[in-house]
């Protein structure tokens, strides 16, 4: 029986040739697996990438400029390179500090000890920091030779982690007489901001700081800020 529609009997169109459809995309190849050295060398780099950019914060932000003037020198207490006392350095501010100390760094003192508190009590405080490298080395040679002019100030220099025997050949070899202590684990370069060396503290009698080299400074220029930080802030 033909069907019609509102527009006569062949109301649907005649059909037209039949279109198969087109077969379907084969499904995606599965990603090629990457071996577990190619992971922990991805893993290894962003670690990297993220310390570099940790350290270049510090380096070239506000950590680069070592401790605000006119803040107070941070406390600490840590053996002499060149003595017989072992261990971490003390930078508690209080009592029952565990890992920073069990009693406040201003407290340990004694003839094997590098105490800032106590160099900040004798007068104003010239503090070099350094590694066993050259440009530091050389640094600290510039703070021992222009020390006896100034027997007002206190000179010191702080060995920044390194093999305890390797800082005390430095010492040696160089002749340094100022106090050398040294920072096994970092915890007071950390304390200062001290991000590269060489870089000295400066800070006026009784610990208020003056200001931070970051490069090396020859012996006319560490004379001039010696003699501002004796005549006071």
């Amino acid at each position: 029986m033909s069907e019609r529609g509102p527009f006569g009997v062949h109301d649907r169109p005649e059909p037209g040739p039949v279109r198969r459809p087109a077969p379907p995309p084969p499904p995606p190849a599965p990603p090629a697996r990457r071996s577990g050295v190619t992971w922990i060398l991805g893993v290894a780099t962003l670690l990297a990438i993220a310390y570099i950019t940790l350290n270049s914060l510090r380096t070239e932000g506000p950590g680069s400029r070592g401790l605000d003037p006119g803040t107070p020198l941070p406390p600490f207490a840590m053996p002499l390179a060149l003595s017989s006392l072992t261990g971490d350095a003390n930078v508690a501010t209080r009592p029952g500090s565990g890992p920073e100390g069990e009693r406040p760094a201003c407290k340990v003192r004694g003839p094997d000890v590098l105490n800032s508190c106590e160099l900040a009590e004798r007068g104003p405080v010239v503090l070099a920091f350094f590694a066993p490298q050259e440009p530091c080395e050389k640094q600290v040679d510039v703070v021992e030779r222009i020390r006896a002019r100034f027997p007002d100030v206190s000179f010191a220099a702080v060995a920044i982690r390194g093999d305890r025997d390797a800082v005390r050949k430095v010492v040696r070899e160089h002749g340094w007489k100022l106090p050398v202590g040294h920072d096994e684990d970092g915890a007071v370069a950390n304390q200062y901001a001290v991000a590269l060396c060489p870089t000295i503290t400066f800070a006026y009698e009784g610990g208020r700081v003056q200001g931070t080299t970051l490069r090396l400074q020859g012996e006319s220029a560490v004379a001039t800020r010696v003699e501002q930080l004796r005549r006071g802030p």
